[in-house]
Parts: C-alpha cells; structure tokens; sequence
C-alpha cells in the first residue's frame, strides 16, 4: 500500500548476539542484533526534538534518544512483532497492524501548555517525542510475521504553528532521526484505517484507555465500531509491551544507573543543606535544583517533602510546612534521565542529630531494607519479599513494643499493616510505577528493575504506640537491578547508615 509522502527502503539483517548476563536465561538470553542497512541523513535544522545534528553534546549520531540508538528501537519493534506472531498462533492468511497513539498537548489554562511528555508505550517503541502522533507497525504480505514494516504519521510543518510551539520534525526529520521505514502527515492516516476494515486484518490497538482521546475519535472509533461487529475483534497490545519493558537491556540499564546517581547526588546535597527549622518548599527547590543541575530532564513524579508527623501521610506533597528543630524529614524523589527515572526515599534529621526514638525507628527500618534486598534475586517475587516484610515489620515491632509480644497470629498482619499499609516495592523504568498490569507475583528476571521501600508509620495519635514513637514515620527506598548474582542498588550512593547521614547533615558549608 503506497500513500502520498516519503518513504525509505530498508533491509534490516538480524545476527545472534552473544548471550548477555543481566537478561532472563532462556531465550531472553539470546538476542537480535539489526543493523540498519542504510541511514538517512538528519536535516540541517531543528526538529521537534533534540538530533544528534543540533544536540551533539547529548546524542551521538544514529541515536534517537541519549544512549539508545535507531538499532535498539528497531529491535523493540521487531520483538513485539515476534510476540504477536506468537499470539497469533493459528491465524493463517490474516495481516496484523499495531497502532500507538502519542499523547496530546495538555494545557494548564488556555493556551499555556504543560511540559509535553511522551506516552512510554509510544515512545519505547519509536524513539519519537512530538504529540499528535501515531506509530504503526504492519505485516508485509507475503511474509512471515515478525518481518513488518514501520510508519510514523506526524503533524505536518507548519511555520505559523512552528512560531508558537517550536519546530516539527515532519515526515523527512521522523524518519531519519526514529529509523523507522515510512512517513506521512497525521491527516494522511485515514487513507491507512479505510483499508483496515475488512476481516482479513488483525488490528492490535488498546481502545479501552485511548491515550489520545482527539485522534481515538477522529480516527480510531469508526474502525472499532466495525471491527465490533467482525470475528476478527481488536487485540490489545499494552500487555504485550509491558512485558517487553518488563526487561532491560544493557542500553537502558546504563540510562537508569545515571538517574539513580543523579537522584543520589541530590539527596545527598539537599541532606547537606538541611538546618532547623527549615520549609519544606526549600527543600523542595533544593532537590529539584540539584537534579538538573546534573542534566535531569525533569522530577520524575511530584515529591514528597514530609516533615514530622506528616511523613505518616503516604502521598503528601503539598510540601509546604514548616519543619521544626528536633523533627525528621521524609523526601521521597526521583528524576527522569532521557525517559528513564528512579525512585529513592531518605528520612533523616534536619537538625543533624537522631534522637534515641527516631534512632530506633529509624535502625529497625534500614535492617528490614537489607534483608529485603538480600532476598531480590531470579525466581524470587515481589510478592515473596512483601511477605518478608510484613514478617520482619512485625518482629521489630514486638521488639520496639509496638505490638504486644502476646499478640495472635490471626490479628498480626493486620496489625503490621496498620504501621506499614503500602507494599514493599513496584517495578521501574520509563515510568515510576513501570508495566503496572504485570502481576508482582511474577518470578524476578535478570534485567528487572525495582524499588525495596520498607518503612514504619506511627501516627501522633497513635494512643495504643509508646508515646516516644507517636508523630515518627519512617521510609526507606532503594532501586534494584536483577542480575544472574547479587543485586545491583543503582541508588548506592544515597547515604542511608545513621552514621553517614549524621556525618553530611553535620557538614559546615
């Protein structure tokens, strides 16, 4: 099928690698190399995104986005196509088309747009960072799945809109900067859903959650519609790309391990420039400062800056109250690092000095975080470590006299999870709460990335708590690679023993 545009041939030669390490033993082990047989040339100005013509300082030529290059995004592509050929076991003769929608513009009042940011199922598999957008992925008649070919449908140059909003890249700047095979304009695409209609096509769109609500509708709702009454309903495909993210390769492995440094540093400068009393906003700024001043991109999600007993409010980020001399501060941040984020949490003085009831909190809390991270190993679960930590809470608890020693097994775990409500980690990537449809039960893999957040809440009107805990909360947040050995903390650098913390919040400027 031939539309107006520009269009590229490409043959794409796929090699066995060999076997690396931090991915899952069996056929995970082994994994494609493609290599692009030709390059276009990017355009000698800017696009809608940073170009290693324009950004040389942040992308070296052939890459899409820093450190992953148009070969690593046509592997992503090439693997779900694997998957669906997989999936369809059985569906003979039929021609399978993948549609991603990008995300829109948000607007924060009028016309005064938020920071756009991608949708990471989309942008995993392209590389591509303007809204309006759509990336599919087609079988070729006549071939095997997963042979296919890739099209982006973007919005078309427009110098009036381009005054306002910045550069487009267009159809020439997509496909030379994504790699991909194909180009048109967004409006071109109705020309490609006219031809989906019939039952001969396969469509795998996710259309209970449209991500681009315009585009879903001016596009995408018709064809459902029809597909509704075929045999041949839509497939979704989110699930299929969540377990591709589920793994990391070793390009992302080293986006994630600069994050956890950055975040890392930053903490330990915001711990440095802690004193009492001090505003939660301040420290707000501070990390945030600190972040981008080591190249973040942005925070990776509203942080919490919880100062005294408003650390035992899980999701409090209004962040502005004052923090009193002889109160700890729990802060828990991450940045995003060209897509890839982490996730850390600290609790510490602002003074510089734990007392002896923050002490022992505090010291209960690290020992649970080790024996959880002592257990992140392949065939282990999130939910395995969930429930050591429930037990290991629970203990501790006994011991600090929280809970009465004498307390029966039937009323424990739900009273561990009075003091511990949330669970002890989620998977992490692109996103904070990466491939959240992946069940945490599933054994761990060389190559997964988590968080290990145990922690401790007693409120100040816990009556039945010994009153010299009442008011303290406590977290502690690590991010964990997999590998075939021990596990790797990528936020190793965030200073955690009571020792360390002391020592830098004691530092003289």
């Amino acid at each position: 099928m031939i539309f107006r545009g520009v269009r590229t041939e490409k043959v794409f030669t796929l090699t066995w690698c060999v076997s690396f390490p931090l991915v899952c033993k069996s056929c995970a082990l082994r994994r494609f190399s493609i290599q692009p047989a030709q390059q276009k040339k990017i355009p000698n100005r800017y696009l809608g995104q940073p170009s290693p013509f324009t950004h040389p300082h942040l992308l070296k030529p052939g890459e899409v986005t820093p450190g992953l290059s148009q070969v690593e995004y046509a592997l992503r592509r090439h693997k779900l196509m694997a998957l669906i050929q997989k999936e369809a076991n059985g569906w003979d003769g039929l021609d399978h088309t993948v549609i991603l929608l990008s995300n829109p513009t948000y607007y924060m009042s009028n016309d005064i747009p938020y920071v756009f940011h991608q949708d990471t199922n989309f942008l995993y598999l392209c590389g591509f960072q303007e809204p309006d957008s759509i990336l599919v992925l087609q079988s070729i008649p006549g071939k095997a799945l997963p042979s296919h070919k890739s099209m982006l449908f973007v919005p078309r140059r427009d110098p009036s809109r381009e005054l306002w909003d910045g550069p487009r890249s267009g159809t020439d700047g997509a496909i030379a900067l994504t790699g991909v095979d194909e180009a048109y304009t967004i409006e071109e695409f109705r020309h490609l859903v006219a031809k989906l209609k019939g039952e001969s096509n396969i469509v795998w769109y996710d259309l209970a959650k449209p991500v681009h609500a315009e585009l879903h509708s001016d596009y995408l709702q018709p064809l459902t519609e029809i597909k509704a009454r075929n045999k041949n309903h839509i497939q979704h495909i989110r699930h299929l790309v969540q377990n591709l993210r589920l793994i990391k390769s070793p390009a992302e492995i080293e986006r994630m391990k600069i994050a956890g440094r950055v975040t890392a540093e930053a903490f330990t400068e915001t711990m440095f420039a802690s004193k009492s009393p001090v505003d939660e906003a301040f420290l707000y700024a501070k990390f945030e400062f600190e972040c981008r001043a080591r190249g973040a991109d942005i925070l990776a999600y509203p942080p919490v800056v919880a100062g005294g007993n408003r650390s035992n409010t899980l999701h409090y980020v209004k962040n502005n109250q004052l923090i009193k001399d002889g109160e700890l501060v729990l802060l828990d941040g991450g940045c995003e690092s060209a897509c890839y984020v982490s996730d850390i949490t600290r609790t510490w003085p602002v003074n510089g000095r734990f007392t002896k009831p923050q002490a022992e909190l505090y010291q209960a809390v690290l020992d649970i975080q080790k024996s959880c991270l002592s257990l992140c190993s392949p065939g282990i679960s999130l939910e395995n470590v969930y429930s050591l930590m429930l037990s290991l809470i629970g203990q501790k608890l006994k011991d600090l006299g929280v809970l009465k020693s004498s307390i029966t097994e039937s009323h424990f775990f739900k009273a561990v999870r009075k003091y511990c409500p949330h669970h002890v980690g989620h998977y992490l990537g692109m996103d904070v709460h990466d491939t959240p449809d992946i069940s945490r039960s599933l054994p761990l893999q060389p190559g997964m990335v988590i968080t290990i957040e145990p922690g401790i809440y007693i409120p100040e009107d816990d009556m039945g708590a010994p009153e010299r805990f009442r008011g303290i909360g406590v977290r502690i947040e690590d991010d964990v690679l997999i590998t075939e050995g021990a596990p790797l903390i990528l936020s190793a650098d965030c200073p955690k023993e009571i020792y360390d913390i002391e020592q830098i919040c004691g530092r003289k400027s």
